[in-house]
């Protein structure tokens, strides 16, 4: 029998099974965040959560999957493209991590753009296992996705906002490490210009780092 699993059957073989029984929680849905989504969801995830505030607006629709539903939750109209994902149009700040279960989640995805938010994220889940939480740095301002790269936070390098992540964490004196996307590529504009090949490539090769995590660990 043939269904939408078929050909990741046939790559993953039985660890696919594994994949149905994982839990992934990704906050920021924009150009990095949905495409992780849609990597997830294709591969077979079982439960998807997302988290975002914003609605969409024109600017999206070079690099948004969704972006055509101007004006509406971004996360609502995720949830009818992706069937059985589950949404929360949220605020990301300090009461609502407080109050969020980041522990039923085997993967916390942080594709967020706003620092303080990533920062208090980073922090809430400094317990995790190497691997477990994962966050985007800059994707903005750059055109090619040979340049990424996946590392520790702490060896980020070249990249404006993953330095000003790194000097906030510094500031809260936060000691743990946690996995970061990032690119040391030269800026190609000042403003916040972006490039669909590079910020889904950010996208992707953090739903690549969760599907080589759960296969690394299926036999520990």
């Amino acid at each position: 029998m043939e269904d939408r699993f078929t050909r990741t059957r046939f790559l993953f073989g039985d660890n696919f099974e594994h994949f149905k029984k994982k839990s992934v929680v990704i906050f920021g849905v924009g150009g990095v965040g949905g495409f992780a989504i849609d990597c997830l969801y294709r591969v077979g995830i079982g439960n998807i959560t997302i988290v975002d505030k914003d609605v969409f607006d024109v600017t999206n629709q070079n690099r948004q999957i969704g972006s055509h539903q101007i004006g509406e939750a971004k996360v609502k109209v995720l949830a009818q493209m992706y069937k059985g994902i589950e949404p929360i149009q949220a605020y990301v700040d300090q009461a609502f991590i407080e109050n969020f279960e980041f522990e039923k989640y085997d993967y916390v995805v942080d594709a967020i753009d706003d620092i303080p938010a990533k920062v208090m994220l980073a922090n809430r889940c400094k317990d995790f296992s190497y691997g477990r939480y994962i966050s985007s740095t800059g994707s903005a301002k750059k055109i090619d996705p040979l340049f990424i790269k996946v590392d520790n936070i702490w060896n980020v390098y070249g990249d404006r906002f993953g330095r000003k992540l790194k000097e906030e964490l510094k500031k809260i004196k936060f000691r743990g490490k946690f996995k970061a996307i990032f690119s040391p590529e030269e800026p190609k504009c000042k403003v916040l210009g972006s490039f669909s090949a590079v910020t889904a490539s950010f996208g992707l090769q953090i739903g690549s780092e969760v599907i080589k995590d759960i296969l690394k660990n299926i036999h520990k």
